[in-house]
């Protein structure tokens, strides 16, 4: 057995070796040493708190490999490539990868290549998962967004119910269970949900000292965002809610001259969203602007500013949106702007995305109808997509119809791909049959078999435009031979660049009309009161707002933070004449207009500031420079 000065050492090597630092942060060698010593552990850290580190570093350690659960893809394959980049072996399995691609999976983990294995919770309910982990030494559970156990987590999840009957067969298996964000309700919900024994909590206080949260009632927040943005080179994120948002204002930024700004979303192709990534991860003064699924994951220290341009739909989701801000410990500035059309705006999406049972029923029904699949019927095969056609049969609302889809496919009852993928290709008729197909379609068979390797076994992925380019003949024409004998029935073929669907599960409609409608009911309900508790707290004057996320977080005696927007107004009304000095000192250094002055001063309400204007230039001690510039006489 390894002494204990011993562990210590290899475990400074380790986090020096792989992620560069010399020391812990609190209280993260807790956490690894709770989980090295075989202990159930919880860990609730902020976000930045650094929580990933607590599960792979001890996973480097022990021998075997961790099974992570993970709730959403996109995160998985993040943690993987990012760990892959440093030079650890971590590997995932989900829905979009092929026979072959998992086949490489487990055996890997079999043979002890991969220290780290992400899945998500559905995977532990997957018969042949099950069957090759037998195969599989594993050192520890690592439950990711723990959180989703509950249903007054923010994003309930009941397939991480998983976890406790999977762990049944692994009773002797420590878990550590990690989260940013549980009440304390949630908290006691996730040691009962995952089977914790005796476990080791550690939590970090959810007070972030460096941050100074600013929620201020705007109408032009374009103008607003430019001249912050003009004052403050320093590095930052600005959410929107939708993509056309986020290129929108990056299109206006960019016109009036802002150089370091960019937009980012799920919609643009992989390459360039890693190349949009990268640029702003480097960089001490690049501003990104994004939809609020961008940040997850990734670990960037010199952020100093996250604007929101509408309102997070959850306290939770605000905390950790503004938690990517100051993560070395700094001054950092969270600004939400709003208005009262936003909050009318997302209260109106709530209620589109709302659908009744008789809807949600109509919606799997047709759903299902549209492939032909039978009650307990499961397809292994993958179906070209159309939402249109589906919103034509339902003539139900496109939100509406999203909300479930999307609802089946995180529940993993389907697999819906939307976004540009890898095509896939496999053989339907027997290799020694091809010679008896008419000589054209033969031909063009034996030139695929010359060039994708193993589809006549199994499905394959391949890339239409390399095989373009092999053939020396156009892609649309490739496309549209494919298609073809994809309808003679010779071949399985799925074009990456449309939407597919995947059924998962055989159609079982009393649990998909009885359980799942439950959950699905669920979490509509938990949407409407987090956003009703979020529109709260961006409404209220009369809390510090810091203070207000405390207490939501179980922080029953927490103070005033003395920084966020509630506080510098208390503190400058108790302050005579305070606003017209900090007027005139910022005056001092150069000419500004109203935007400027409102963001250059701590106050920031426009009203106020242009009251007191008005005052100073009646009094004679500023003066306009121009019709919208204002100096010092």
């Amino acid at each position: 057995m390894i002494s204990a000065e011993n562990l210590r050492d290899l475990k400074y090597q380790t986090l020096k070796e792989f992620w560069g630092y010399t020391e812990f942060r609190a209280p993260q060698e807790g956490i690894i040493d709770s989980i090295l010593s075989d202990k159930d552990t919880v860990a609730l850290l902020p976000t930045g708190g650094g929580k990933s580190l607590c599960y792979q570093l001890p996973a480097l350690l022990s021998e075997g490999v961790c099974l992570v659960v993970s709730p959403l893809l996109a995160l998985m394959k993040d943690q993987v490539e990012q760990l892959n980049s440093i030079g650890i072996e971590a590997d995932y399995l989900s829905s979009d990868l092929d026979t072959v691609e998992e086949d490489l999976v487990y055996s890997r983990a079999k043979e002890g290549v991969t220290k780290l294995l992400y899945i998500s919770p559905e995977r532990l309910s997957n018969q042949r998962f099950l069957m090759e982990t037998q195969d599989i030494q594993l050192s520890f559970i690592a439950v990711d967004e723990a959180h989703c156990v509950s249903e007054w987590g923010q994003d309930f999840r009941p397939s991480y119910r998983n976890i406790k009957m999977f762990r049944e067969q692994y009773y002797h298996l420590p878990c550590i269970a990690l989260t940013a964000t549980a009440t304390p309700r949630v908290l006691t919900e996730i040691v009962d949900k995952l089977a914790l024994k005796a476990p080791q909590i550690f939590k970090k206080g959810f007070r972030r000292e460096n941050i100074h949260i600013n929620v201020l009632e705007i109408s032009d927040k374009y103008p607003h965002i430019y001249h912050y943005l003009n004052m403050n080179c320093t590095s930052g994120l600005i959410y929107t809610r939708t993509r056309r948002e986020a290129e929108e204002l990056s299109q206006y930024l960019q016109s009036r001259g802002l150089t370091n700004v960019d937009y980012y979303h799920a919609g643009l192709p992989k390459d360039e969203r890693i190349k949009k990534q990268n640029w702003w991860q480097r960089s001490s003064l690049n501003v990104l602007i994004s939809t609020n699924a961008f940040g997850m994951g990734i670990d960037k220290e010199n952020v100093y500013f996250v604007i929101h341009l509408s309102p997070s739909q959850s306290i939770e989701n605000y905390y950790q949106e503004i938690g990517r801000a100051g993560r070395d410990g700094a001054e950092s500035f969270a600004h939400l702007l709003w208005d009262k059309q936003d909050l009318l705006k997302v209260d109106k999406i709530l209620r589109s995305q709302y659908t009744s049972k008789e809807e949600y029923q109509k919606i799997i029904s047709y759903l299902y109808s549209m492939f032909g699949i039978a009650e307990q019927q499961k397809v292994e095969k993958e179906f070209q997509f159309s939402l249109e056609k589906l919103l034509k049969l339902t003539a139900i609302g496109k939100t509406k119809l999203k909300s479930v889809l999307n609802f089946l496919h995180i529940q993993e009852v389907i697999y819906l791909r939307e976004q540009k993928n890898r095509s896939s290709i496999e053989l339907l008729i027997p290799y020694d049959q091809i010679e008896l197909l008419p000589e054209e379609d033969a031909y063009f068979i034996e030139l695929l078999l010359r060039n994708i390797i193993g589809f006549t076994a199994q499905k394959v992925h391949f890339d239409e435009e390399i095989l373009s380019e092999k053939l020396e003949s156009p892609l649309h024409l490739i496309k549209k031979r494919l298609s073809k004998m994809k309808n003679k029935g010779y071949m399985e073929y799925i074009d990456g660049g449309q939407a597919s669907i995947k059924f998962l599960t055989p159609r079982d409609e009393r649990l998909l009309f009885g359980k799942y409608y439950k959950t699905f009911s669920t979490i509509q309900k938990n949407k409407v009161r987090k956003w009703e508790e979020m529109k709260f707290f961006i409404t209220d004057i009369s809390f510090c707002k810091m203070r207000l996320i405390l207490q939501y977080f179980g922080e029953r005696n927490a103070q005033d933070c003395g920084n966020c927007s509630y506080c510098s107004n208390r503190f400058q009304n108790n302050i005579k004449g305070s606003p017209q000095k900090d007027i005139l000192n910022a005056l001092a250094s150069r000419p500004l207009t109203l935007d400027e002055l409102c963001i250059a001063i701590s106050n920031g309400n426009r009203e106020e500031v242009l009251e007191h204007l008005i005052l100073l230039r009646d009094s004679g001690k500023i003066k306009m420079q121009d019709y919208k510039t204002y100096m010092l006489v």
